[in-house]
């Protein structure tokens, strides 16, 4: 199986070059990775100490965050390089500066994965989540070079629980330790020979209270709210702002302030946006500061506010789970202490099950769900501040994370 599965992935590399004539995101992802030798070649030197971090895209970036940066504590003369397998990761953090250099990770043949290893020979591997190539931990297993997975979740319906899955587990040897989310993951873990493993928890809780340490204010953001109930819509895609629009459109004597903040910020998109609104709503690149308290909707056409922005909502709903994109991340408004709403479609979230059972979240499916409970939360204050108290209470109760993770790493 894993002379078919290279095999596989030639063909593979094949059919992404000829789609990226075709498709721009796939050809970011094609160029990159021609030129990842030539970077890596260009930064580190013969003799050099590095540490490898790599993520599939941007959320396991955001997970791994926490880690990276008390890792980079631990190792100030390491050179730390940061992979990404996705453009969508690459193009949004190519200039982090918790790494020396950000490349794409190589397609995973022999070769590719050998002489990746060869040019970093890393003193520490830390992979996110559930990344795993089987020829670059081959290739890790080769080098014996210390690597870890975090923030681990996985599945009964994963490859390497599968009748035609079977090669693939003799790979994962490459990681000295799991560090898992829950319970499930390390019982899966544990079925297919590996013992190995520490239900630490994920590390995202980390990253989002470390949120609440940093200077969160938005003079524009405080303006336009003026003192009024806030409710912000984050990470938006058109089925969700459906919703919200046909609300503000129905309810325009409502004295409450709507901040929307779609996922796609491209101009025709908020365009889009703005059409479905009766008021327009003002967009924040074009905001007139002296009639923010004046307008309704304000409307995010920038990246990189939103975890900010979320500190002055007093509900919340964030997107993605009523299409098929999958949900965005709700911890990072649930650490603010609001209540916030989502789509149905949250299965494979597992913290947003365990916050809708304890009564923070709430999940709708229709424009009559949405409507009902916005409405109730709008006018039952006790309830709106009980639901949020609950959230910000999950978050405090579920970190710790990175503690775990760097203690194994200082024996």
């Amino acid at each position: 199986m894993f002379t078919l599965y290279n095999i596989l992935l030639h063909f593979a590399n094949v059919i992404l070059k000829i789609f990226g004539l075709f498709n721009h995101k796939i050809k970011l992802g094609v160029v990159g990775r021609r030129k990842t030798f030539n970077r890596l070649n260009k930064v580190l030197s013969k003799g050099d100490k590095s540490i490898w971090f790599h993520c599939a895209s941007l959320g396991e970036y955001e997970q791994g965050l926490p880690v990276f940066e008390e890792i980079i504590r631990l190792y100030p003369s390491n050179k730390i390089v940061l992979s990404f397998f996705s453009p969508s990761g690459f193009e949004s953090k190519k200039n982090t500066s918790i790494a020396d250099l950000v490349v794409y990770l190589p397609i995973d043949t022999k070769r590719n994965a050998r002489d990746f290893l060869n040019i970093l020979n890393p003193e520490l591997v830390i992979f996110v989540k559930y990344e795993f190539w089987p020829n670059y931990l081959n290739e890790i297993i080769k080098q014996n070079k210390k690597a870890i997975l975090i923030s681990a979740l996985l599945r009964p319906n994963q490859i390497f629980f599968k009748p035609y899955g079977k090669w693939m587990p003799k790979y994962l040897k490459a990681f000295d330790h799991f560090f898992v989310q829950n319970e499930l993951s390390k019982k899966l873990f544990n079925s297919i020979g590996f013992q190995n493993v520490t239900i630490s928890g994920d590390t995202r809780y980390d990253r989002v209270s470390n949120q609440l340490k940093m200077n969160n204010s938005l003079p524009s953001i405080e303006e336009f709210k003026d003192n009024k109930l806030c409710f912000v819509a984050g990470s938006t895609w058109p089925e969700g702002e459906d919703l919200i629009c046909d609300y503000i459109n129905s309810n325009p004597s409502l004295d409450i302030k709507f901040i929307i903040a779609p996922h796609d910020v491209k101009p025709n998109r908020i365009k889009q946006l703005q059409k479905k609104l009766k008021t327009g709503g003002i967009i924040f690149s074009e905001k007139d500061n002296e009639k923010l308290k004046e307008g309704q909707v304000l409307i995010i056409n920038t990246i990189g506010l939103l975890s900010k922005i979320y500190s002055y909502a007093d509900i919340t709903y964030v997107g993605g789970a009523l299409g098929s994109t999958g949900l965005h991340n709700i911890l990072e408004p649930a650490v603010f202490g609001s209540p916030i709403i989502i789509g149905k479609n949250h299965t494979k979230f597992p913290e947003a099950k365990l916050m809708i059972e304890q009564g923070g979240v709430f999940c709708i499916n229709s424009k009559l769900e949405f409507k009902s409970v916005l409405s109730g939360l709008i006018k039952n204050v006790e309830s709106r501040k009980q639901a949020g108290l609950l959230n910000s209470k999950y978050i405090e109760k579920n970190k710790g994370a990175v503690i775990q993770i760097l203690d194994y790493l200082r024996r």
